[in-house]
């Protein structure tokens, strides 16, 4: 398979740490052209990616040959660029929050329907070791019948707390901690929620509990100012609890400047001091973090532009996210659990 021309759209921290390199990593890809405008990230472009060619626009983007597109700039951008972008004729990946609603993200994949091109949401956190860990060990009945799923993504930054970009944290971490629990345990039938909002207008220290059509129920956190972070997850079933504290590393890698070409086979591996644990009573069992994946993202968009694959996220799977999280904002509004179709 020839290599697909990618570009990208924005070049703040997710566009320079999180997709660039994995885009640049991986050789199904080639990142043919970066669009921003600031001149001290055109300067790190130069830096970071001195083949790569800087554009001030989507469309000169398009005109140089690029038949896909990740857009990673601010939320309230997601849904006009991704619609500007398959107006061009594009494959597009819209980076989390896919949209800042559910109905923005029906917009954006009606209009991919129609124009019939690819649109996926970057959910990477799917091919997190720590979850692809636990999806193991429901999918093969080690822990019996999910009964609640506990997850949590918890940081110590009270100054200056959540990025205006991302959104909020409701919109920034719960775009991924909602994603993981419906893909885990299925639609969400009710929602509960409560956040507190900061000085800057942002919403922070969110609490969602989700009840789900088989029955199951999840409890999730975000906060950006958290001292004392709890457990990455724990997981309840009928026959045991998975108890895990530290998370994915592939993050800190990808800061630290390693990508999926310079570790290799180390890409993704967690260090066994961080192993999770399985508790039936007072049997205790080391389980072993499978290894993270972000690195299989863009080759699987890339074969979906192919025409040999399926996209790996659906993008109706955005819409179903979208929906919790505006029935969280309104739950944490009225004080009440909002009922979900």
């Amino acid at each position: 398979m020839n290599a697909v021309p990618f570009g990208l759209v924005g070049f703040g921290f997710g566009g320079r740490y999180f997709h660039a390199p994995l885009i640049d990593s991986a050789d199904e890809c080639e990142l043919v052209g970066i669009v921003t405008s600031s001149p001290e990230r055109r300067r790190l472009v130069g830096e970071k990616f001195p083949n790569t060619e800087i554009f001030a626009s989507l469309a000169a983007l398009a005109a140089a040959g690029a038949q896909a597109v990740t857009i990673c700039t601010p939320a309230d951008t997601h849904t006009a660029l991704t619609e500007e972008a398959l107006r061009l004729g594009l494959a597009v990946v819209c980076d989390k929050p896919f949209a800042l609603n559910a109905t923005a993200a029906r917009s954006m994949v009606e209009l991919a329907r129609q124009l019939r091109l690819l649109l996926t949401a970057y959910q990477n956190r799917r091919w997190d070791s720590d979850f692809l860990t636990v999806r193991k060990l429901v999918a093969e009945g080690v822990l019996g019948n999910v009964t609640r799923f506990e997850s949590r993504f918890e940081r110590f930054a009270p100054l200056p707390g959540p990025s205006p970009a991302g959104g909020g944290t409701l919109l920034d971490f719960c775009s991924h901690l909602v994603d993981q629990a419906l893909v885990l345990l299925g639609p969400a039938v009710a929602v509960y929620a409560e956040f507190r909002t900061r000085e800057s207008g942002l919403d922070d220290d969110v609490f969602l509990a989700l009840t789900h059509d088989s029955g199951a129920r999840s409890q999730l956190w975000g906060s950006w100012s958290q001292a004392a972070p709890g457990p990455r997850y724990r997981v309840t079933g009928t026959a045991a609890t998975y108890v895990l504290e530290v998370g994915d590393t592939q993050e800190n890698a990808l800061v630290a400047g390693e990508t999926p070409a310079s570790l290799g086979d180390r890409w993704g591996a967690e260090q066994d001091s961080s192993w999770g644990h399985l508790y039936r009573g007072s049997e205790l069992e080391v389980i072993p973090t499978q290894r993270g994946r972000w690195d299989t993202f863009y080759p699987a968009f890339a074969a979906a532009v192919q025409h040999t694959a399926s996209v790996p996220v659906d993008p109706r799977d955005a819409i179903a996210t979208a929906e919790v999280l505006d029935a969280a904002k309104l739950s944490a509004t009225t004080r009440s659990v909002v009922p979900l179709p």
